[in-house]
């Protein structure tokens, strides 16, 4: 018989976590349905014996129904995650230069000091034997609540096809579908804030399909409102937002895995809101209407000894990204004019785990702004900045991260930048993918 191949090992491994999750779920609905049912219990026969009183007895009230209390039992976990930032500019006044963003735009570092950043609560179920449901709510440090997902998904409809419809995290490039509390630094690359706005979901319909073959092949489609960076949520009754991908991956030996992939994203804006830096510095506001275009080619490859990474394991990755934005833009005095911008950014980051529950990582990221528009000011030389990371994992619940970064994605000096982050998992949570 042939050894099993580390893809074999891996898929075990997510076998494994599933029914491990799926065991501790039904571990605690039979416990309430075990306290339900002695609270439902009848009096015993000693109690039953005694002489009647002369007070007449209240009419019995049913007992809850043990299905019906059962009925909604979902999966929980919730994401506690916050930390601490010392950074050397002002974080209030963050703008990547050469790039015009919405004045809104989740950019930069966060807040200096102490600070609690987004949580996540999440809830998963099976609907029935056809769908299973999911949603994920951001909490934020400002008090504000926001749904950063809601959707559902088939779980039978064969062919390797899997169809999911609601509010979803897009599936283009690698990192971009992927929850913040699994991200390896404590922010997102440059690449993915200034041409995704950080990162990219929509409403809409998404199809996924796993060809049937040794090597991993999936294609997806996405079909969406619009609603966020790169698209202004044009509120027509088409779709706002179309996306293509194709991923493949596959193992090398025992010790060795891999995945690349190509997607792009097109988006509609219809009077989207941008801020750009003018000729004196000022900030100058115009609106943009027409199609964004974004290309993402990514490429992971990850080692470990005999497909085993409870010790040590290294992961290379790093995504290159085009935007080709085509339309109009209108400024404050309704000045119109043609539009075309085409903007680049990339970046290629190192994860080594030195010794087990301990890792160290390097990020190193640029962005080319290109040409720039009439009225917005040329770079003067290209966002850039480089960041070294160490992370502590006391356990699959817990982590404990450092991070030093050297931003020079802003206009003036260097802003270095020291982050201190915790990220605590409570409740259910599934695998991660690859």
């Amino acid at each position: 018989m042939a050894a099993p191949s580390s893809a074999d090992i891996a898929a075990l491994k997510q076998e494994i976590a599933a029914i491990r999750d799926s065991y501790e779920a039904r571990l605690r609905a039979l416990e309430q349905r075990l306290k339900l049912a002695e609270a439902a219990a009848p009096v015993p026969a000693a109690a039953a014996a005694a002489p009647p009183t002369a007070t007449p007895l209240a009419a019995p009230t049913p007992a809850p129904s043990v299905a019906a209390a059962n009925a909604f039992n979902p999966a929980m976990s919730l994401i506690l995650s916050g930390g601490y930032l010392r950074s050397t500019q002002d974080p209030s006044s963050y703008r990547i230069r050469g790039f015009a963003l919405p004045a809104d735009a989740e950019v930069g570092p966060g807040a200096r000091g102490f600070n609690l950043a987004e949580s996540e609560l999440g809830l998963s179920a099976s609907i029935d034997p056809w769908w299973r449901g999911v949603a994920n709510i951001a909490l934020h440090g400002n008090d504000a609540v926001s749904v950063e997902e809601a959707y559902v998904q088939t779980t039978s409809l064969g062919q390797g096809l899997t169809l999911k419809a609601g509010r979803f995290l897009s599936g283009v490039g690698y990192l971009n579908s992927q929850h913040a509390h699994t991200w390896d630094f404590a922010d997102n690359p440059l690449a993915y804030q200034a041409l995704l706005g950080t990162q990219y979901a929509d409403d809409g319909l998404q199809l996924r399909w796993l060809a049937p073959t040794e090597l991993f092949l999936e294609l997806s489609a996405e079909l969406g409102r619009g609603r966020s960076v790169p698209g202004g949520d044009s509120a027509r009754n088409g779709a706002g937002m179309r996306s293509l991908g194709a991923h493949a991956g596959g193992d090398w030996g025992d010790s060795h895995s891999w995945r690349a992939g190509l997607s792009v994203l097109s988006a509609q804006a219809d009077g989207l809101g941008l801020v750009g830096r003018g000729e004196a510095g000022e900030d100058v506001v115009r609106s943009f209407s027409g199609r964004t275009r974004v290309w993402i080619a990514d490429a992971v490859w990850k080692w470990a000894p005999d497909g085993n990474a409870t010790r040590t394991s290294f992961k290379l990755q790093g995504e290159l990204l085009r935007s080709t934005r085509s339309g109009t833009l209108t400024g404050e005095a309704g000045d119109r004019m043609a539009s075309r911008a085409v903007q680049t950014g990339w970046y290629l980051q190192g994860i080594y785990q030195f010794m087990p529950n301990w890792r160290v990582g390097l990020r190193t990221e640029r962005l080319n702004p290109g040409a720039p528009e009439e009225g917005w000011a040329a770079a003067a030389r290209r966002p850039a900045k480089d960041t070294l990371m160490l992370d502590h994992s006391p356990s699959e619940f817990s982590r404990w991260r450092l991070q030093l970064a050297n931003d020079r994605a802003r206009d003036g000096a260097a802003d270095r930048q020291i982050t201190l982050q915790y990220q605590m998992s409570l409740g259910a949570h599934g695998a991660h993918g690859y």
